[in-house]
This record gives C-alpha cells, sequence and structure tokens, in this order.
C-alpha cells in the first residue's frame, strides 16, 4: 500500500508559528523533502524533530520527485516543505503533487501559515475579491502580459517581491498601472521588523528614493508582499466613457448589448452616457443608414 504525500505549511518568519499537527506530522513521517536542508534544520532544531532531511527544489524537482515517488509507492509516508510557507505556492511541490496523482499516491495538505492571505488580510486592501500572482515573470513579454493582466483586473492583485527587485516591480508597475493606484507594501511578515505601509505607487517610489532626489528614508530590506489595489469603478467608467466619444448611437448601443444588456436597457444606457433622451437614442436608430 502507497504511503502518503502530506504537504506541511511552515512559519513564514516567527518559528512560534508552525501548528501541533505539522509537528506531529514532520516527527511521524518516514523522509521530509525540502528545499534547503541548512534552512529546515533550525525549525527541526526548535521543534525537536529528527526525521530524515531530503533535498527538494526547483533545479531537482523532476529527478528527485520520481526518487519520492518511489518511495511513497513502497509505502513510505513523506512529508514536503518549503523555507516558507505552504508548499506547491509560489513554492516547489506543483510537480510532486502531479506524480503523485498520476500515480494514484494520496496527497493531504496540513495548513498553516501563507504570506499572501497574511499579507491581504493586514493590508487595508479590498479581501472579498482578489487575484494572486505571485512573483512576476523575469521574461519581458511574460511580464508584459502579466502587467496587462493587472492593469485591467478589479480585483486585489498580490504579488511577492525580493528587496533587490522591489524598486524594479515599483517602476513596473506605475507604467502599466499609474502613479495614483494605492498598495499596501508589506514588509518581512511576523519578524521584529514586520511593517505593512499603505500608499500610492508614486509615494513608495518616493520613500524608496526613486524620485531623482538623494533623500530616501528607506531602503529596500527583507521579503516584501505587494497588495495592489484593483481598478476602480470611476476609472472603469472613464474608460468606458472614452470608448463610446467615437462612436455613432447605433454603436454605442451596439457596445451595451454586447455586454450583456437588451436592447432596451442598452439603448436607456447610451442615452444616459450621452445626456440625450430614449426618444432621441431611438429616433437615431430609426434613421440609421
Amino acid at each position: 500500500m502507497a504511503g502518503t504525500l502530506y504537504l506541511v505549511a511552515t512559519p513564514i518568519g516567527n518559528l512560534e508559528d508552525i501548528t501541533l499537527r505539522a509537528v506531529r506530522i514532520l516527527k511521524e513521517a518516514d523522509l521530509i523533502a525540502c528545499e534547503d536542508t541548512r534552512t529546515s534544520s533550525v525549525l527541526m532544531h526548535h521543534c525537536g524533530i529528527d526525521t530524515p532531511l531530503i533535498s527538494y527544489h526547483k533545479f531537482n524537482e523532476e529527478e528527485r520527485g520520481d526518487e519520492l515517488v518511489s518511495k511513497l509507492l513502497l509505502g513510505q509516508n513523506i512529508a514536503l516543505i518549503t523555507d516558507a510557507g505552504m508548499p506547491a505556492i509560489s513554492d516547489p511541490g506543483e510537480v510532486l503533487v502531479k506524480k503523485c496523482m498520476d500515480s494514484h499516491i494520496p496527497v493531504t495538505a496540513v495548513p498553516g501559515p501563507s504570506a499572501c492571505v497574511t499579507a491581504l488580510a493586514l493590508s487595508g486592501a479590498d479581501t472579498r475579491r482578489f487575484s494572486f500572482e505571485g512573483f512576476l515573470p523575469q521574461e519581458n513579454k511574460e511580464k508584459k502580459q502579466a502587467l496587462e493582466r493587472i492593469a485591467a483586473d478589479t480585483r486585489t492583485v498580490i504579488l511577492y517581491e525580493a528587496p533587490h527587485r522591489l524598486l524594479r516591480t515599483l517602476r513596473d508597475l506605475k507604467d502599466a498601472l499609474g502613479g495614483e493606484r494605492t498598495l499596501s507594501l508589506c514588509r518581512e511578515l511576523t519578524k521584529k521588523y514586520e511593517s505593512v505601509q499603505r500608499m500610492t505607487i508614486d509615494e513608495a517610489l518616493a520613500m524608496y528614493g526613486d524620485d531623482q532626489t538623494d533623500d530616501a528614508s528607506v531602503k529596500p530590506r527583507g521579503e516584501y508582499v505587494l497588495v495592489v489595489d484593483g481598478k476602480s469603478r470611476n476609472e472603469l467608467a472613464a474608460e468606458k466613457a472614452a470608448g463610446w466619444m467615437d462612436m455613432d448611437i447605433p454603436s454605442h448601443v451596439a457596445l451595451y448589448e454586447a455586454e450583456g444588456l437588451d436592447h432596451k436597457a442598452a439603448m436607456k444606457a447610451a442615452a444616459k452616457d450621452r445626456g440625450l433622451s430614449r426618444r432621441d437614442v431611438y429616433q437615431a436608430l430609426l434613421n440609421r443608414p
């Protein structure tokens, strides 16, 4: 009978955040697969766990994944952890989970700390609907596509970023979203120097000295989660207004019909946009060539 793969969430900063169940599973497992055995050894020592460790990271996930699947098929129980947070979420794990599912190996999760959810809760942004983007792609074409998605998204968007790339990412966000879009900079979550600052993209750039001055009050340090506000209703309304300005009335009505409104509702919406009566819109539709 095959063993079970446990996806075990580990602290994102404060070691006290590990759960009682996580400690038990890590102690009972036959093997713990981790990104960096040196990093994970600190947590193991803190929790009194002496289960053997084996490396599993993005550079060996295919080969090592096959090895772990073989062990699981022999009946061993394996816990998968990352340096911080939940495996497979912007961290190694997705490939191994797929391999296990293909081999009909049981997979379960031991939930716990998550940087993206922690940052969202602390951000002051809209938490009802959100999109998790993780790290922006480094390849220019893929990054441009990601930024275009973010610029058009009405949901709160969550990004991860390393300190040495923070300024570049803020510049990219300004180019795509404009400097007035609000975001929350969440840094060193659950650690001693945790901070959450809510401001515009322009203000964030100025704070880090990217406004062509030498009086930066802060230097990027630690790991960041950026919680970016979605596109507002006012921005959407302005875009829609700009979109119909060059249209004739029949095309304007057709625009609303394409969005799902029935004919009467589309006429009413177009009339409201233009400051006309519905009779005027109806007459324009009758007179169209």
